[in-house]
């Protein structure tokens, strides 16, 4: 029910735009998050985005990383900057009932299958 795209081989500096797509059900009132898991590490929170527009960032990408989300379209995104090689990892969309941004991962009920963002030094 959730589809993330966007993902591919990137420069260092340069950027991505992710896009998770939901269908299924209607997720305009869901809070949405991306997390990222590299290579033989925890799967970790990077940004999330209530109903409202609410954003909230793991420290690590502020300032880097924007997450937006476009109600009508039941779609959410992840603008990334300036990207470098350690952001190397396989990005996942997902949501979550609960009205305020969390960066938990138990508090989402919906992940989406991930998208691969390679940065090449």
């Amino acid at each position: 029910q959730l589809q993330a795209s966007g993902g591919g081989l990137v420069q260092a500096g340069g950027s991505l735009r992710l896009s998770c797509a939901a269908s299924g059900r209607t997720f305009s009132t869901y809070t949405m998050g991306w997390f990222r898991q590299a290579p033989g590490k925890e799967r970790e929170f990077v940004a999330a985005i209530s109903w409202s527009g609410i954003s909230i960032y793991a420290d690590a990408v502020k300032g880097r990383l924007t997450i937006s989300r476009e109600n009508a379209k039941n779609t959410a995104y992840l603008q990334m900057n300036s990207l470098k090689p350690e952001h190397t990892a396989v990005y996942y969309c997902a949501a979550s009932n609960i009205p305020t941004p969390s960066k938990s991962r138990q508090m989402y009920n919906y992940w989406g299958q991930g998208t691969l963002v390679t940065v090449s030094s």
